[in-house]
Order: structure tokens, then sequence, then C-alpha cells
């Protein structure tokens, strides 16, 4: 599976940052991209401090006490894609981009999902995790695909389950001929400590998600990115080659820093 005939993603490591700088980086890597002459790319990140995002047609304050966050030093950022409020602390982060013509045959979002959210799966699977998409768990047991404000309080179809419970969170948005998705793989439960910070109390979040340290995973930072990385290279069939940041889309991303500053 290749994007515009290219077997070769630039891939970005851009390690931990802010909230607001790496929702600016996000979107100043789908702003700068060509889908006629940009390579693919995979970015992966982390956050710090802790943060919450949201997604673009959500108002945060009507469910996270802003005060609160202010004062301790969370900050509360907008996402460039959709879906409800998360919580970002102990997690390994990616996004990508690519033309839509990587994925033949995946006319919808919800089919794009399935596709490239398949790494996630084979990353999963590396680790010793039995995980699938709920789509796939339920088997039309369960009915999926209920919206919530909050990211992990809802189950959709190509959401990814280990044993039953929701770990992490893709969001996908297309513009211009252009696929980009970003989502989190949370080394460590942060469910709990959120709590705090929500006008209202979400104890399924608790009880209904799961993290790589629940599952037994211990690994660091560094081994989980690189496994990461190896498994996107083998499911999609596709070289990744070490970057960084282009000049312009540094600029773009200040840019966007100080518009929401």
């Amino acid at each position: 599976m290749t994007a515009s005939g290219s077997s070769t993603w630039r891939f970005i490591d851009t390690g931990l940052r802010s909230g607001a700088e790496n929702m600016a980086i996000d979107e100043a890597l789908l702003s700068c991209f060509d889908p006629e002459q940009s390579l693919p790319l995979l970015r992966l990140y982390g956050w710090s401090p802790a943060a919450f995002s949201h997604g673009r047609f959500q108002n945060p304050a009507e469910t996270v006490s802003l005060e609160k966050c202010h004062a301790a030093g969370v900050q509360v950022v907008r996402r460039i894609t959709g879906g409800g409020l998360l919580y970002h602390g102990k997690e390994l982060t990616y996004s990508l981009v690519c033309p839509a013509g990587f994925i033949p045959g995946a006319p919808g979002v919800k089919e794009a999902f399935f596709r490239l959210t398949a790494f996630l799966i084979a990353f999963y699977r590396s680790l010793g995790l039995a995980a699938v998409h709920a789509a796939d768990y339920y088997a039309g047991a369960k009915q999926l695909g209920g919206r919530s404000a909050l990211c992990f309080a809802g189950t959709e179809s190509c959401d990814i389950l280990i044993n039953g419970r929701k770990i992490g969170g893709n969001a996908q948005r297309r513009v211009k001929n252009t696929i980009f998705q970003h989502g989190s793989i949370p080394m460590q439960q942060l469910a709990a400590e959120s709590q705090q910070y929500l006008l209202a109390a979400a104890p399924q979040i608790v009880t209904g998600t799961t993290a790589l340290a629940d599952e037994g995973v211990a690994a660091g930072r560094d081994a989980l990115a690189a496994l990461l990385a190896a498994s996107f290279s083998a499911v999609f069939g596709v070289a990744l080659q070490t970057a960084s940041l282009t000049g312009e889309e540094q600029e773009c991303a200040a840019e966007y820093m100080q518009k929401t500053a």
C-alpha cells in the first residue's frame, strides 16, 4: 500500500511538547502538505505537561472546568479533527498525513479508519495483546457508534479494544485530497486523574478503558516508538525516512501558536 506511487514516508519524532505546540505542529503538517508533491509522513510525539484536547467543533467549557485546568497548568487545546474531549499525559501519540489515494477502495472516513489503524492493531499484538476493532469484538452484539462529549465515554466500530476495554483514541480529517489522522497510545492510565477537571464525573472512562501498563507492558517510550514505527512500515510496506520539520513547517507552526496564544 503506497501513497502516490511512493514507498517512502518521512518519519518525524518531535518528542515531548506542550499541548499547544503539538496541535500547532499537526496543523502545520496538514497545511504544508501537497498531495501531488509531498512525501507522506508519520509523526510521533508526546505531551508535557499533561493537557486536554477537544474536537474542533466542541466547546470545552461544557465538559471541563477551564478554571481548574488553568490553576493546575493543564492546557486545553483544540484539535484540527473532530471528536470529544481527551486527556493526554503519559502516552505515545502519532499523526500521519497522506494523499487520499493511499487508501484505494475506501470511499468514506470509516473505511479509511479501519485501514489506517491496522498498524495499531499490529503494534498491540506484537506486544502480546489481543487487540481488535470494536466491530470485530462485538460482531453485531452491541450497538456501536454512539457519540459522546468525552472521547473515551463512547465506543465506535473502528475503536481498538483489548479484552473489551478501549485503548487510545483516533480521529481523522480530509482536506483537499489529503487525509490527516492522529491518535493516542496511552502508556499509563490517567483517566482517574482527569476526573478532577471534568464538570461531571465519568466513571465509565476509568472502568471502560485501559493502558499499556494495565496490560502488563512496561517498555519505555523509545522502545515503543521503535516498535510502532516498525509495525507501520511492515503493515503498509513502506520505508520510513527519518526527518525533521522543514523550515516552512516550523514557520507555519509558529504562526498557529501565535494565533492561539
